[in-house]
């Protein structure tokens, strides 16, 4: 049931004194994008859509065929609390449709709503929770972002060591009043970094508010003089940031991944989801972790998973089954991280998990070793194999996977690959500071 309709949008705006609306939608990569309009223009564009040139847009059309529509989601309306209250401004997040009223195929949201309703057929409705972390560093003179960390805090640490808590008390409060149902925030291991949990929902819903959590964060910390980043690993030598996504699968309003009398208290179903996710996590973390930078988080000794294997209780596994059961019965995937595009990584997730149930796969024994401290020879010995060890290997990999591929669909995954073999070459390309220091004087 839709939580608004049209005349009770126009109504509040009216009522709230709104005068800007932005008509949001996010790019292939992730980027979010948006077009304003004043209220004036609100009525035709709730009846009609907003058309908007798509060819400069990643991911998005061809020159000689650039029109695109934007019809706005009005659940997703919501009015900013950081704006001034007197000539508001709200937002809608827009689908994203062709000129002959069909859903673009290069659309990350509309990606997700037909894995949802590969789902639906199914009979299942996919709910997921993220774990959203995010760095606060300081600014320059000139407001620019520096590297250097507001504080020096630790894991769940105070103030006054814990600097970040006025910015992040601000961001809980702030999202509230958007409609979030905010469940804890804390400080993160390292320094500078943090947490904020939110509650789970439909899978369309959660990347919705990734994409407003993500808005938030950097806004409210601008107010405070701090430059938030979703940046994986943006320092050397401390932990780096992850997006822990846990998922379950609802039948007729109950949990499928929970019975009382199987082993762990899980389901078959919910065992052959976290096969399904095992076989194809590595083809997909070109998607889920999609930046250079991901592979700096993706190394041992700092929290993050670089092995493919599930445990019901190690945290150096790719797949955990956290200790809740019953409604609250969750497959942990623990390798996306915050920059990852929300809507194709849930769309790639949910793929590979009925990809699982579909053909019955079974689930490999679980491993509850520390593998950060395991050798290659022991890890082999389990049949555990390495994630993509950076975006070249991922890329490979996704090609070779082909689940990415049938996800994405032809237009959308084209325009993916290309730009991320684009970002790859322009790296290995790239002379760092690392190897002046060390090759410049000796060679």
């Amino acid at each position: 049931m839709s939580k608004y309709t049209k005349e009770e949008i126009l109504k509040i705006c009216k009522e709230q004194d709104v005068e800007f609306i932005r008509l949001q939608f996010i790019d292939v990569l992730g980027i979010p994008k948006n077009i304003a309009v004043t209220s004036s223009q609100l009525d035709k564009v709730l009846t009609d859509g907003m058309m908007f040139d798509g060819s400069s847009i990643e991911g998005f059309a061809r020159i000689e065929e650039s029109d695109m529509y934007l019809r706005p989601d009005l659940d997703t309306f919501v009015i900013y609390p950081w704006r001034p209250q007197t000539g508001k401004v709200a937002r809608f997040i827009c689908d994203v449709y062709t000129p002959d009223g069909a859903p673009f195929d290069g659309d990350p949201r509309g990606i997700l709503k037909k894995q949802i309703q590969r789902a639906k057929d199914m009979g299942y409705e996919f709910n997921v929770g993220n774990e959203c972390e995010f760095f606060l560093f300081q600014t320059d003179e000139e407001g620019r972002p520096t590297t250097k960390t507001n504080d020096e805090a630790g894991y769940f640490d105070l103030d006054p060591v814990d600097l970040g808590t006025d910015a992040r008390r601000d961001i809980c409060l702030t999202l509230e009043q958007m409609g979030f149902e905010i469940e804890a925030s804390h400080h993160e291991v390292a320094e500078g970094q943090h947490e904020i949990d939110f509650k789970y929902a439909d899978a369309l819903k959660t990347a919705d508010n990734v994409v407003t959590f993500r808005l938030a964060v950097k806004t409210i910390a601008k107010k405070y003089g701090l430059h938030a980043t979703f940046m994986p690993k943006p320092i050397f030598g401390i932990n780096g940031s992850g997006m822990h996504t846990n998922m379950s699968l609802f039948k007729d309003g109950k949990n499928v991944f929970f019975d009382p009398s199987g082993d762990l208290q899980l389901s078959s179903t919910a065992y052959s989801f976290i096969a399904g996710v095992l076989k194809h996590v590595a083809g997909i973390t070109a998607v889920t972790n999609p930046l250079v930078n991901s592979y700096k988080r993706l190394v041992p000794g700092y929290e993050a998973p670089c092995y493919i294997a599930w445990s019901a209780s190690n945290r150096t596994d790719i797949i955990r089954i956290p200790a809740s059961r019953g409604a609250g019965t969750r497959v942990e995937l623990r390798s996306p991280d915050p920059a990852t595009n929300p809507y194709l990584c849930l769309a790639c997730c949910l793929a590979s998990g009925l990809d699982g149930i579909e053909n019955n796969l079974p689930v490999p024994d679980s491993v509850d070793v520390n593998l950060f401290t395991s050798t290659q020879e022991e890890r082999d010995a389990l049949g555990v194999k390495n994630l993509p060890g950076n975006l070249y290997e991922a890329i490979r990999v996704m090609e070779e996977d082909g689940l990415v591929k049938q996800v994405l669909g032809k237009h959308a995954y084209k325009a993916f690959l290309e730009s991320k073999k684009k970002e790859w070459d322009s790296f290995r390309m790239f002379v760092s500071q690392w190897e002046i220091d060390n090759y410049i004087v000796n060679y």
